[in-house]
């Protein structure tokens, strides 16, 4: 059975229609479930959690890789016909669930574009997270993930995925490869997790964001005035960093590689 016919039958047998307020585009490309699970299956780690499983287009075939498949389903529907399968269902949003599972896993989803981008720096944070992932994105947040400095899509986000994760691309989906079909091209990408010195993660974030603030202001400009340069040793210690660095007093954090950045925040923490 074909991942169209599988999807039509399961709507009909629940008798459900894709609610676009949860960003239901249910995947139908059997090229692209295939790519999802083989990377699913390259981290040789046998317990996976899935958000969204909808109808299943990547659940049964997860289940065959780990029988006790936990899943993560905010529509009530859905959440009630994968319990009645016997599956472990934690209903809720994925934003809003404890994420406190105490044993390796790696995350997979078809991911609601709406949550992906917030989903990422969250389990980034965790520091007993995913050692994996591989998770679908509409194809600008796909770029965004993997960009490198002074690019377009270069930015806060970019910074804290490639910190704590390597990102490989797995496949390109398009249009047509979801029922509805969305508007936009989609990307499925790789994180296989690095390790970090940063300690304080969250401590971290808040630091690249303020270097983010506002793209186009100068990185002294953003972070005057706040907790990184709030006196005269300080600033003392950034201007020396970035005679270090070889980083022009005009620099902006759009300039700046994910280490460098990382070496800055060490530099201004102190």
């Amino acid at each position: 059975m074909t991942a169209l016919e599988k999807l039509n039958s399961r709507l009909q047998e629940l008798d459900h229609w894709a609610k676009k307020s949860l960003g239901q585009n249910f995947l139908i490309s059997d090229l692209v479930i295939k790519r999802i699970i083989e990377a699913a299956k390259s981290f040789k780690i046998p317990k996976l959690v899935e958000i969204g499983p909808g109808c299943g287009a990547l659940t049964d075939d997860l289940r065959l890789i780990d029988p006790d498949l936990k899943v993560i389903e905010l529509d009530r529907g859905f959440a009630a016909y994968w319990r009645e399968k016997g599956l472990q269902v934690i209903e809720g949003d994925a934003l809003q669930i404890e994420w406190n599972f105490s044993t390796p896993y790696v995350l997979v989803s078809n991911l609601p574009y709406q949550i992906s981008s917030s989903l990422v720096i969250d389990r980034s944070l965790d520091l007993n997270g995913p050692e994996g992932m591989v998770l679908m994105f509409q194809k600008e947040v796909a770029q965004r993930l993997r960009a490198k400095q002074q690019t377009e899509a270069y930015g806060m986000l970019s910074v804290i995925a490639q910190e704590f994760w390597n990102i490989e691309l797995v496949s390109e989906a398009g249009p047509r490869d979801f029922k509805p079909p969305p508007k936009i091209a989609s990307r499925v990408l790789q994180f296989n997790k690095k390790h970090s010195v940063v300690v304080d993660r969250q401590d971290y974030l808040g630091f690249v964001k303020k270097c983010f603030q506002q793209r186009r202001r100068l990185l002294s400009s953003n972070l005057k005035g706040s907790l990184w340069l709030a006196d005269e040793a300080s600033q003392k210690a950034f201007e020396q960093w970035l005679a270090q660095s070889k980083k022009e007093k005009t620099c902006r954090a759009e300039e700046l590689a994910p280490e460098e950045l990382l070496s800055l925040y060490n530099v201004l923490k102190k």
